[in-house]
C-alpha cells in the first residue's frame, strides 16, 4: 500500500486511473476553466484524492495549482514525481488502512513497519504528516485497546521526532453504516479519547487528525472541541453532514466559514484537507464542488 489508506483505494478501484502520464487536452481545459480569484490563503487547504473520482491525481494536481493550493493528500510515493512537477507536496498519506491499527497488539508489528516506512518516505519528500488508525474494536475492552494504542504509537514517536514528521491518529465515526461514510466498530470513534491517547504518548510528533465530519456525527460541538484540543490537532479534514457531501449550506448542517475562523483563532497552521464526496460525481461537477468548497473555507 503506497497511497493513503488501503480501504479508500479499494473503494474507488476501477473508477479512477492512477497513472501519472501526460494530461489529456480535456483535462487541461477543465483545470483552466472558471478558476476562482486569488485566495486569501490564511487557511492552508489541500485536496484529498480518493473522494473526487473520476478525477485522477494528476488532474487534481493541475486543479490545485490553478487554485493556488500547495498539496494533495492521501497520495503516496508512487505519485511523488508527479507532485514535484507541479510544485506540490503530499499533505498526509499512509501505508496501512483503517481496518487494522494499534488497538490490537497482534497488529502492532505490521502497522509499525508500515508507519516507519511512511515516516522515512515523508521525510525524504518533505511531506509533513503520515496517517495511522486504531483499527476495529472486534470485542476488545476500552481499557485494553487504549493501553495497546499508547504502546503502539510510542514505538513511532522517536523516529517521527528524528525525521520531523507528524503521525496523525484519525478518529472515525462508528454510527453511519454506509461504506466510506461511517465505520461501525472502529475503536477510536471518540475525539476526546483519541486526544487522551496521543497526550499519553507525549510526543510533539504524535497528534490527532481532526475530521470535522466524523466529530460532528459522534459529538457535535465542533468549535468547542477545536478550542479544547488545539495543541493536539495535527491535521484537519472536511465534509458536509449528513452524507459526507458538499460543504454548501443548502443540505448540510455545518457552518464551515465559522469553523475555519475558529482554526485561525486557535493558531492552527496545518493543512485542511477537502475530503467530501461531491453530489455530482463527474469531472465538471467535482471541479465545481472543489472550487466552491475552497472559496467557502478561504476566510
Amino acid at each position: 500500500m503506497n497511497s493513503g489508506a488501503v480501504d479508500r483505494r479499494e473503494f474507488v478501484q476501477g473508477a479512477v486511473s492512477m497513472g501519472v502520464g501526460v494530461a489529456s487536452m480535456a483535462g487541461v481545459a477543465l483545470a483552466e476553466a472558471a478558476a476562482p480569484a486569488k485566495l486569501k490563503g490564511r487557511i492552508q487547504q489541500s485536496l484529498c484524492s480518493w473522494n473526487f473520482a473520476p478525477l485522477t491525481p494528476e488532474e487534481l494536481a493541475r486543479e490545485a495549482v490553478v487554485l493556488g493550493l500547495k498539496a494533495l493528500e492521501l497520495v503516496g510515493p508512487e505519485h511523488f514525481p508527479m507532485l514535484s512537477r507541479y510544485g506540490l507536496t503530499s499533505a498526509i498519506f499512509g501505508r496501512h488502512g483503517f481496518s487494522k491499527g494499534f488497538a490490537h497488539r497482534e497488529e502492532h508489528a505490521e502497522c509499525t513497519a508500515a508507519c516507519l516506512k511512511a515516516i522515512d518516505e515523508a521525510s525524504a519528500f518533505g511531506s509533513p504528516n503520515i496517517i495511522t488508525f486504531s483499527g476495529f474494536a472486534r470485542g476488545i475492552s476500552r481499557e485494553d485497546g487504549v493501553r495497546n494504542m499508547i504502546e503502539g504509537l510510542k514505538t513511532l514517536a522517536g523516529h517521527a521526532e528524528k525525521r520531523g514528521v507528524t503521525v496523525c491518529l484519525e478518529m472515525l465515526n462508528s454510527r453511519v453504516d454506509v461504506p466510506m461514510k461511517g465505520h461501525p466498530d472502529y475503536f477510536c470513534d471518540d475525539i476526546d479519547l483519541s486526544v487522551d491517547i496521543v497526550k499519553a504518548v507525549s510526543s510533539e510528533r504524535v497528534k490527532v487528525l481532526f475530521d470535522i465530519y466524523h466529530v460532528q456525527i459522534m459529538h457535535g460541538d465542533v468549535s468547542r472541541r477545536i478550542r479544547q484540543h488545539a495543541p493536539w490537532i495535527g491535521h484537519v479534514h472536511t465534509a458536509g453532514n449528513p452524507g459526507r457531501c458538499d460543504l454548501d449550506a443548502a443540505d448540510q448542517e455545518l457552518n464551515y466559514p465559522a469553523i475555519m475562523k475558529v482554526l485561525l483563532e486557535v493558531g492552527y497552521r496545518g493543512f485542511v484537507g477537502q475530503e467530501f464526496i461531491p453530489r455530482a460525481a463527474t469531472q465538471t461537477g467535482n471541479l465545481e464542488a472543489i472550487r466552491a468548497a475552497v472559496r467557502l473555507c478561504d476566510v
